[in-house]
């Protein structure tokens, strides 16, 4: 398969490295303008080719514009340059939300321009009195402060059908000094039945504080030390059941995302003696109260599930299943 200019996609592995790291990191960790640069290199392709392949798919840009995100003087923040960014990372052949997921949230313009309005954490929750409640009891000053690389959550469907443990593993990047713990909220539908925390990596349990009446739960995810700006962290955990104890969920797991996360990976894995009969991935847009994408997901040989999504957020993103009648 080639790129519009021809010329063979390249992996980001494949890519020599630049400035200060492979592409393929500067990917990972950013910045933007480092990143861009490193794309553009990787490219061959000089600024004017890069406006003319781009003016074939009718997007107007110009050489300036593109210099000056390069060099970090201007950032694409309006819908128009937005949507310019994602056809640049196809002429670039970089990977879909490869660039634009290094962004972060819009800089605020101007000597009196009032603070970004951010979600606030219990947003997405159905029962925010409780989530919000609960939250007033641990730290999530870093929440904010942390941007969303990458997630990857494992849910393993015991044979009765209830969830058995959740596996996760994510990488976080300081987009400011100072981070030193995330904010984890767990909620379940079955009374009385919360998990532990268990195989931590890279971090340990702060305060972890419950509410029994509405099966919710928040922890702190302690990092072995505050992290510097722009550096980022592997930190992996799991969330076990006492076994017999295994809650239903409602058939479906769900991640909430208040902020964009660049690829978030999930997966579903029923035990072989108890296999569903369908199994669908669905999303909900923040501000939306129902899904407004769904894809049925077919079974692998291992009876399992997974779906994908890049670039997404803020919303729900999961998987639902049905049993057989």
């Amino acid at each position: 398969m080639t790129n519009a200019a021809g010329r063979p996609n390249l992996s980001v592995d494949e890519l020599d490295s630049t400035g200060h790291g492979s592409l393929a990191q500067l990917l990972t960790t950013g910045p933007f303008p480092e990143a861009l640069r490193a794309a553009i290199k990787a490219s061959r392709l000089s600024l004017d080719r890069i406006q003319h392949r781009l003016a074939l798919r009718g997007v107007t840009i110009s050489v300036a514009t593109l210099s000056y995100w390069q060099s970090g003087r201007r950032r694409p923040e309006r819908p128009e340059s937005l949507e310019a960014l994602r056809h640049l990372e196809t002429v670039l052949g970089v990977p879909q939300a490869g660039l634009s997921a290094l962004l972060g949230p819009p800089r605020p313009r101007g000597r009196r321009s009032r603070p970004t309005t951010m979600m606030p954490i219990d947003a997405l929750w159905a029962r925010r009195e409780r989530v919000a409640s609960l939250l007033t009891k641990v730290d999530t000053s870093s929440d904010v402060k942390l941007g969303r690389i990458s997630q990857h959550d494992r849910i393993e469907i015991a044979a009765d059908g209830g969830q058995r443990s959740v596996w996760v593993r994510q990488i976080l990047r300081a987009e400011q000094d100072g981070p030193d713990r995330w904010a984890l909220v767990f909620e379940t539908e079955q009374a009385n039945v919360l998990p532990q925390v268990v195989n931590l990596r890279n971090c340990h349990l702060g305060r972890v504080v419950e509410d029994t009446e509405a099966n919710i739960m928040a922890a702190e995810m302690m990092f072995d030390r505050p992290l510097t700006r722009g550096e980022t962290i592997i930190m992996e955990y799991e969330l076990l059941f006492a076994e017999g104890h295994y809650p239903a969920g409602n058939n479906t797991f769900a991640r909430k995302f208040r902020l964009p996360v660049r690829e978030y990976v999930i997966e579903v894995r029923f035990d072989q003696s108890n296999l569903p009969a369908r199994c669908q991935q669905f999303s909900v847009p923040a501000g939306d109260d129902t899904p407004s994408r769904r894809r049925n997901l077919a079974l692998d040989a291992a009876g399992g599930v997974h779906a994908v999504a890049l670039g997404f957020g803020p919303g729900v993103f999961g998987i639902r299943w049905e049993w057989p009648k």
